[in-house]
């Protein structure tokens, strides 16, 4: 899929699954949002929460002075019918912030989709002042016990599916060397497997539709559905690793300016 192809698929995924992510966390017998935001408790400035969704993170920084970016009208939407902002409707590429202004930066599962991701890189850098710390949250693809790695397989059997074809896949366990390589000193780069409760049909369904699976046709997704739902049942339990990687711009370099 190229890239006007998946900034289609990302657009229409959104519009049809507002806070889709926060509501498969819900899940989770631990907030993952909870461990990405622990960092950044007592930021000095402005903290931006990049691609920020349903914006959950805004919850875990009370005393932040939070700012909640996304292109989807629909996240942003539902940010609000939750009380949560403010909200700038704008793309990760193109962040409507002056240069050097930001304390920190928040990505919450965004970098393996965020595309071009070289310039959302650079706008990162740009917005951040020098010292500013970036903190992100991305899928793992190790830490899985061999039970979690078969009830992996399960589940994407279901659904016909052989992997989640996203755009940046080096984003994901190859974050720390790549922010290294943009330019960014990397504090700590720590994974934590997460543990989602799939106990019911629509537990199961939920799981079905956040996976961002471009190639699911409508049939492909209800049949998977059905047998993902014969599948959950009490005490059911799916393995869910994810990697915080915390970072810093270096005071010694200034930040860039958009391309």
């Amino acid at each position: 899929m190229d890239e006007p192809d998946w900034r289609r698929f990302i657009a229409a995924y959104h519009q049809a699954h507002p806070g889709i992510t926060e509501q498969l966390f819900s899940l989770a017998g631990t907030s993952p949002y909870a461990w990405l935001a622990e960092p950044l408790g007592g930021t000095r400035g402005t903290v931006l929460d990049l691609a920020c969704g349903s914006a959950p993170t805004h919850d875990e920084l009370p005393d932040a002075d939070w700012v909640g970016i996304d292109l989807s009208a629909a996240e942003l939407a539902e940010a609000a019918r939750r009380g949560r902002g403010p909200l700038v409707r704008a793309g990760a590429d193109a962040l409507p912030a002056a240069s050097a202004s930001v304390g920190a930066v928040c990505a919450a599962m965004c970098l393996p989709v965020v595309t071009p991701l070289p310039q959302v890189l650079g706008e990162i850098r740009r917005v951040l002042r020098p010292g500013g710390v970036l903190a992100a949250l991305v899928p793992s693809q190790s830490g899985l016990s061999p039970s979690g790695m078969l009830t992996w397989v399960r589940v994407m059997a279901a659904l016909r599916a052989v992997r989640q074809p996203w755009p940046n896949p080096q984003a994901r366990d190859g974050l720390a060397a790549l922010l290294r390589t943009a330019g960014f000193r990397v504090r700590s780069d720590e994974r934590h497997v997460f543990t989602l409760t799939i106990d019911s049909a629509d537990a199961a369904a939920l799981l079905a539709d956040a996976l961002y699976l471009p190639g699911l046709t409508p049939r492909r997704a209800e049949a998977g559905k059905r047998s993902l739902a014969r599948w959950a049942a009490p005490g059911r339990h799916l393995e869910l690793p994810l990697r915080r990687v915390v970072a810093d711009l270096p005071t010694e370099q200034p930040s860039q300016e958009p391309i």
